[in-house]
């Protein structure tokens, strides 16, 4: 596999929502309440998070187990969907629980689990990663 188009636009919208993420839930914590930030951020990040969905998609990987190309991974693409969906579906409602719970989730998911599975040192971006670690040693 090699960095094509597709996964360096993933790999750029992921890596800006693993690190903006933080950033839109730390705005509504604690005392300083900080809901213009928390917006921005948050609108920032569904964005992100939309793009790293959708170029998912284009993403294939006939080495792993899959079907047509889809590994188990590509399986984050409807839930990060249905979670976005559901998180301004409680919004609407004036759920911030529901919201926060949803948006929360999503993140440890479709960022942090998602990452931790992408850098496997049999997957492409995990094998870039080690492989220059290992190469340092």
């Amino acid at each position: 596999m090699q960095l094509t188009p597709s996964i360096a636009i993933h790999l750029s919208a992921a890596l800006g929502a693993l690190a903006l993420g933080p950033v839109a839930l730390w705005a509504r914590q604690g005392r300083t309440q900080r809901p213009w930030l928390h917006r921005a951020a948050g609108y920032a990040w569904v964005t992100l998070m939309l793009i790293t969905a959708t170029s998912a998609l284009f993403i294939r990987d006939f080495s792993l187990p899959n079907w047509a190309g889809y590994t188990p991974i590509h399986l984050l693409v409807p839930v990060c969907f249905s979670g976005l969906f559901g998180a301004f579906w409680f919004l609407a409602r004036r759920n911030i629980s529901g919201h926060r719970r949803c948006m929360q989730s999503l993140y440890w998911m479709a960022c942090v689990g998602a990452g931790v599975f992408t850098l496997l040192p049999q997957r492409y971006l995990g094998q870039l990663v080690w492989g220059q670690w290992l190469g340092l040693l």
